[in-house]
Order: structure tokens, then C-alpha cells, then sequence
């Protein structure tokens, strides 16, 4: 197995190698072949999307068509071993090919775009497409567009590569390549291109959003043409709209619920993944069957928490569901994809955070209707803003929820509560936990997304570990025009200057500069250079380091004896601090890797 893993990674590189010798000789303006490019990753993206949407139903035919079979002799109990057999098939293939392909798949694409350059194995495509399609078609309780993110991200990793391009242009093909997966699979261009900017790669560049939006439309239109037609995926007739202006304030009431069970949904997927973690006693490659058996047992009485739920859902939208089942059906579906996810099976959280906001908000309508009949609309309208307030508390993603749900009904007359609802939720989950169910996951590897720095990771690395103790120094002594050439000749932007042995102070380029603008080319640099100093100490970690870097906008600061400032020990800059960072970041989740493993 090792040696046909290490030569698919073989061909992979030659492939690459290839490819790049043709393209280090430029034909075509870079912007212009990053927008071809875009438009590839969208094209990919949206035809192994549609292929992967099939797939789950040919799947979840082929499983639950067993009972005619092979499983007739089980009855209706036929069901609780559908999962059982996924989870058998799936443990091996993620265990074996890409153990990255377990879970939810999104936190693994923000992994790859904070600390890997955006590089994401090519494998992930064909593994991904494969265990999420083998567990939600065989009952896993999941979604489909965690496994699509990581598979559209894949693709734009994977280009990016080939095509030897730098890692900030590699980094932007992955969010092309998120956004235009979640306007395949969910009907959604725009979402798509907030989803890829708001939760993936956490910025708005005029440039990254127009790159973006170049492959979600392109993913999106192959999408229409060939599969969504113009119809969106759950289409609400007649629309919703409120009764009365007062109502705002029940779907206020539904955003702070919301908000409260997101975050119950974070710290429940996260205690079941620990609680697999921790069992050691049973192989990597056989929990997904144990978490496929608890499905299959909920199954039995409950069926509707197989797969995604999109019936469900949409039977929730339009009010055809009883109250017992609505609140029943918030807890089932939080347990069977806690235990999907967290044994291992392959899949997303969006949907089934949409199932459990779908439920809460219709159970939450038909109580209103019963109490307040003329002061409130119909269930289904609950329903509907419940989907997005969910996952606006759980992936704390308010504008992509919006934006989503909008897209997802073609109904704008719900977006006043809608946005109500969703923000509200976000506040709560937010002030709630710090993390998103997408972000706790790197930050559990000590990837600290909102600090915008791994804090955990700079405070177990120390200055005299990364410093540069073989330091140019210049002499106080030396002229700003002996400075210059000095300059010149070594490239560096900056001096220690010593008078002896003693440190006295720093001169910049631009220092320099702003005297030989002056005339004063033939004076000390004494009469120019900084003497007020900023210095660190060889103990000191990077976190201290890096806040006195902050604290005048430098990019060097000289390392000196604690008890003797003047005695220079080294020198340590802004990318030292960078570089100790990632490595420290890549090791750090190397490690996390080796032990789940």
C-alpha cells in the first residue's frame, strides 16, 4: 500500500515538474492566467460536485435496496446495519489513502490555507468524493458540502500547484475552489463566494473576490445547466412574510434559542470526537462502523435522521411536521451526526445544522401559532429562519447564513427576521464560545484564527532558538556615505552599530536615506542612527518578542544580555518570527496527526 501511495505522489511531481518548465517561460499576463484558471477550478469543481450528488443517491440505492436481497431476512430492522457496513467500507479507505478525509473537512481546508500554503493533497479529491459518498448514502448522518468544500478546495490546491504558482495565489485557487463547490451543491454562487471569503480564508480583497466570484459563477452555471435547472433547492410557494410587525420579536426570541443551541452542537461534536479519540482499545479503521451502529439503532424509529434530511427539511418548511416529532428530531439528528463525524465517517455539518435549525425554529412556530394564532405566521416560516440562525450561531458565519438561506428559497420577504434571527445567534454563540464548530478544531492544534497568530504555539518558542548570532555590525565610527556602500554590498536594510564591544545603537536604511537626503552624507552615523533601543532577550519567547516588533512597527530587533544591554547576543527579525510560526504550526499538527493515527 505504502509503495503505491509513494508512487502516485512520484507521478504527481514529475506531472508537475513537467508542467512547470513549460510555464516558467510566461506567454500569457499573470492576471489573466489566474482568472483561466479560476474559470478551470470552477469547471472541476461543479462537474465532480454534480458527479459526487449522484453518487450519494446511487449509493443510498444500492444500500437501502439491500433489504430486497442479501438483508430481507432482518425485517425493518434492516436499517440499523446499512450504517454499520458504510462505516466498514469508509474506516479503511480514510485510514489507508488520506486520514485528513475524516470529519467534516472544512476545518482541514483552513488548516491548509493558514499554515500549508494552501496545499492540500491531490488524493483528498478522489478519497473525500468516495468515504463521504459511501457514508451518507449508506445512512451516515451528514451533509454534503463539508466533503464538497474539501474536494473544490482540493482541486484549486491541486492547479495550483501544477501550475507552480506562489503560495498567496495558491492560497486564493483553494477559496476558489470552496466557493465554487458550495455553488454546485447548494444552488448558491453568492453564498459560495461569502462562505469561501467569510469562513475559509477570513479576508475581502478587492483582488480575492473577484477571483472568487469568477469560479463560483462558473461552477454555478455548469450547475443550472446540467442539474438545479432555475429552481432552487427548497423552493417556498407563495413565500413568507410577517403577520404583523410585532413578530419580529419572536424570531428575535428564535435567534437567541438558536444561538444557545449552536453552541451545545460545537461542544457536543467536539466531547463525541474526544470520547473516539480516547478509545484505544478499538482500531482507527472500526469506529466509523460503531458510530454507523448508534445511527442505524436511532434509525429504526427514526429515519429521518439518515443522511442529510433534505426531505425532512423541506416537510419542515412547508409545516407537515407534528410538534412531538419536530423536538424529538432536534436531538436525534444532534446525536447520530456527533456520532457519524466523531467516530470518523466522512461528511459536513452545514446540512445537519440546517436539519436542527429547520426543527427548533418549526417546533418553536407551531407552539406561537397555538398560543398566538393571529400574531404569527405559519410554521414553516420559523422553519426557514431557523435553518440559517443555527448555523450562523455554530460556524459564526452570519452574513453566509443570510446570504445562503436566501439563495437556497428564493424568498427575500423573510429576510428582516432572517437577519434578526441570525445575527442575534451569532452574538450568542459568539460571547457563548470563542470558537466556531470550523475554527475549534484549529484551535485545539493551536491555530488561533481570530488572534489572527498561533499564541499558544510563539509562547513555546524562544528568542535564543531562532535568533542570528553570526551578527554584521558597523563601527559608530563609519561615515553615512561609507554607510551607503556598505549597504549596498551586504543588502541588508540595517546595522547594529558598536562602539567596542558595546552595542550603541541602530541604523536603518531609512536612516540613511533621510541623511543623504540632508547632505550629511560625510557625518557619523552617530549623529543619525536610533539610540533609544528596543531590544529582546535571549528567553524571552515569540510572543513578547513579537509585541515589542508591534509597538514601533520595526522588522529587527537586536538580542541582548539581560544583565548587560549593551552586549549584543544576536539579532532576530519579523521573519524569523514568521518562519519559527508555521514551522512550529506544521509540527505541532504533524504530531496531532501521529497520535490520532
Amino acid at each position: 500500500m505504502e509503495q503505491i501511495d509513494n508512487k502516485l505522489d512520484n507521478l504527481f511531481d514529475i506531472c508537475r515538474q513537467k508542467m512547470r518548465k513549460r510555464l516558467d517561460r510566461p506567454f500569457i499576463p499573470e492576471n489573466t492566467f489566474l482568472i483561466i484558471v479560476a474559470i478551470l477550478v470552477g469547471l472541476a469543481a461543479a462537474f465532480l460536485g454534480i458527479a459526487f450528488r449522484i453518487s450519494i443517491d446511487l449509493v443510498e440505492e444500492f444500500f437501502f435496496g439491500l433489504n430486497e436481497s442479501i438483508l430481507a431476512f432482518m425485517g425493518d430492522y434492516y436499517v440499523v446495519i446499512l450504517p454499520v457496513i458504510g462505516g466498514l467500507v469508509v474506516g479503511p479507505i480514510i485510514y489507508w489513502f488520506a486520514r485528513e478525509a475524516k470529519g467534516h473537512g472544512v476545518p482541514e481546508v483552513m488548516t491548509a490555507v493558514a499554515v500549508k500554503g494552501g496545499k492540500i493533497r491531490p488524493r483528498i479529491v478522489l478519497v473525500k468524493s468516495i468515504a463521504s459518498a459511501l457514508t451518507i448514502g449508506s445512512g451516515g448522518s451528514a451533509g454534503s458540502e463539508g466533503p464538497i468544500v474539501q474536494i473544490g478546495a482540493g482541486i484549486g490546491s491541486t492547479l495550483g500547484q501544477i501550475f507552480h504558482l506562489s503560495e498567496q495565489r495558491v492560497k486564493t485557487l483553494v477559496s476558489c475552489g470552496a466557493a465554487a463547490g458550495i455553488a454546485t451543491v447548494f444552488n448558491a454562487p453568492i453564498a459560495g463566494v461569502f462562505f469561501a471569503l467569510e469562513v475559509i480564508s477570513g479576508e475581502f480583497s478587492a483582488s480575492l473576490v473577484s477571483i472568487v466570484v469568477i469560479s463560483s459563477v462558473t461552477a454555478s452555471v455548469v450547475a443550472r445547466a446540467i442539474f438545479w435547472g432555475n429552481n432552487p433547492v427548497f423552493p417556498v410557494a407563495g413565500g413568507y412574510a410577517l403577520s404583523s410587525p410585532y413578530e419580529i420579536l419572536f424570531f428575535a426570541l428564535l435567534g437567541i434559542i438558536a444561538g444557545l443551541f449552536a453552541v451545545l452542537e460545537i461542544k457536543t461534536t467536539y466531547k463525541i470526537e474526544d470520547m473516539f479519540e480516547e478509545w484505544k482499545s478499538v482500531p482507527e479503521w472500526v469506529k466509523p462502523a460503531v458510530g454507523g451502529l448508534v445511527v442505524g439503532i436511532i434509525g429504526i424509529s427514526f429515519p429521518q435522521v439518515f443522511g442529510a434530511g433534505y426531505a425532512t427539511i423541506d416537510a419542515a418548511l412547508k409545516g407537515n411536521l407534528t410538534l412531538y416529532l419536530l423536538v424529538i428530531l432536534i436531538f436525534l439528528k444532534l446525536i447520530a451526526v456527533t456520532f457519524t463525524l466523531g467516530s470518523g465517517g466522512s461528511g459536513g455539518v452545514f446540512a445537519p445544522s440546517l436539519f436542527m435549525g429547520a426543527m427548533l425554529g418549526g417546533a418553536l412556530g407551531v407552539v406561537l401559532n397555538e398560543l398566538l394564532p393571529g400574531l404569527t405566521t405559519i410554521s414553516g416560516a420559523y422553519a426557514l429562519v431557523g435553518m440559517g440562525a443555527v448555523f450562523a450561531g455554530a460556524a459564526q458565519a452570519p452574513i453566509t447564513s443570510i446570504i445562503m438561506i436566501f439563495e437556497m428559497t428564493n424568498d427575500y420577504r423573510i429576510i428582516l427576521p432572517l437577519m434578526t434571527a441570525c445575527v442575534l445567534s451569532y452574538v450568542i454563540a459568539s460571547q457563548l464560545h470563542r470558537e466556531s464548530i470550523y475554527t475549534l478544531k484549529l484551535s485545539r492544534k493551536g491555530i488561533k484564527l481570530r488572534e489572527g497568530k498561533a499564541k499558544t504555539i510563539l509562547e513555546t518558542i524562544y528568542v535564543n532558538e531562532v535568533m542570528h548570532k553570526d551578527v554584521e555590525t558597523v563601527p559608530v565610527s563609519l561615515t553615512v556615505r561609507e554607510l551607503a556602500s556598505r549597504m549596498r554590498e551586504s543588502r541588508h536594510t540595517g546595522f547594529p552599530v558598536m562602539d567596542g564591544d558595546k552595542l550603541v545603537g541602530i541604523i536603518t536604511f531609512l536612516d540613511m536615506r533621510q541623511a543623504l537626503d540632508a547632505g550629511r552624507e560625510d557625518e557619523p552615523i552617530s549623529n543619525v542612527m536610533s539610540k533609544d533601543l528596543l531590544v529582546v532577550h535571549p528567553h524571552e519567547n515569540l510572543n513578547e518578542a513579537l509585541k515589542k516588533f508591534a509597538l514601533r512597527g520595526i522588522g529587527r530587533l537586536p538580542v541582548v544580555d539581560r544583565d548587560d544591554k549593551r552586549r549584543l547576543l544576536g539579532i532576530i527579525t519579523r521573519s524569523d518570527i514568521i518562519r519559527a510560526y508555521n514551522k512550529g504550526l506544521l509540527e505541532l499538527d504533524k504530531k496531532a496527526q501521529e497520535k490520532a493515527f
